[in-house]
């Protein structure tokens, strides 16, 4: 591998500008996204069926700490043929597709212009800029399958591995200056990609799902199968017994 001496003004001109231009243009799509950042109308509905699926599992998960004729009457409560919740509750698939969503449509259209939109224009133009630059080089010896990550740009089947192009050194920026916007914006900051990234994929933990009538009938089966067997049972002559060996403990040590 070829070895190279990196000149440190060439250094300082390409290392720094990229970090202070990477963090500049995040802290501007945080303050970007809050101003375009858009109120989520919540359904009442999908509320009060969020918190009905919250109840139903809970009732089918401590159900044997309460008495069968209570569990069975909050049984009724859900699954009752005529006066059931999951049975009189009718609810449209919730649509998801963008579309026929102009909500939707304008939040996927924010969130390129405030997130793609600027990587693709910095990125574009840093590779441009400094194409062919390495900024600065590993403290440790790395194997050949880290020269795609590390020295996108640069083609050079000689280098050592672990010289890192400008292009490469402006992603890890993107990706590695989460602690420092953490420090400066605080934990739920726009700037931080990735966790706008794991946003996107795990979506809202109270969301019904897309189709209401599926969940209440999956639901439904579960609870209606489920066989309460009673945890205390017998639980006040263990507590008699346990007191009586106390007392009698007690009075030996006396």
């Amino acid at each position: 591998m070829a070895e190279l001496i990196l000149d440190p003004n060439i250094r300082g001109w390409v290392f720094l500008p990229i970090v202070v231009i990477t963090f500049l243009v995040g802290i501007i799509r945080h303050y970007v996204s809050i101003l375009l950042a858009s109120q989520k109308k919540v359904e009442l509905h999908q509320v009060q069926d969020s918190q009905v699926m919250i109840r139903s599992r809970l009732l089918r998960e401590n159900g044997q700490y309460i008495p069968k004729m209570a569990f069975i009457s909050r049984r009724h409560f859900f699954n009752n043929e005529e006066t059931g919740y999951f049975k009189t509750q009718k609810r449209a698939p919730v649509s998801q597709n963008p579309m026929t969503d102009l909500n939707m449509m304008t939040d996927m259209l924010k969130g390129n212009v405030t997130n793609v939109l600027p990587m693709v224009l910095i990125g574009g133009w840093i590779n441009w800029m400094f194409s062919g630059f390495v900024t600065t080089k590993v403290p440790f010896p790395l194997t050949l399958r880290f020269k795609p990550m590390l020295q996108r740009g640069i083609e050079l089947a000689t280098l050592d591995a672990a010289w890192v192009s400008s292009a490469s050194w402006y992603f890890l920026n993107v990706f590695g200056l989460r602690s420092i916007y953490t420090l400066v914006l605080g934990e739920s900051n726009a700037a931080d990609t990735s966790r706008l990234l794991q946003d996107q994929v795990s979506g809202a933990a109270m969301s019904m799902p897309p189709d209401p009538k599926a969940a209440f009938k999956s639901e439904w089966e579960a609870l209606e199968i489920y066989e309460h067997n009673w945890a205390l049972q017998g639980i006040e002559a263990d507590l008699i017994g346990s007191h009586k060996t106390d007392a009698i403990e007690s009075s030996k040590d006396k």
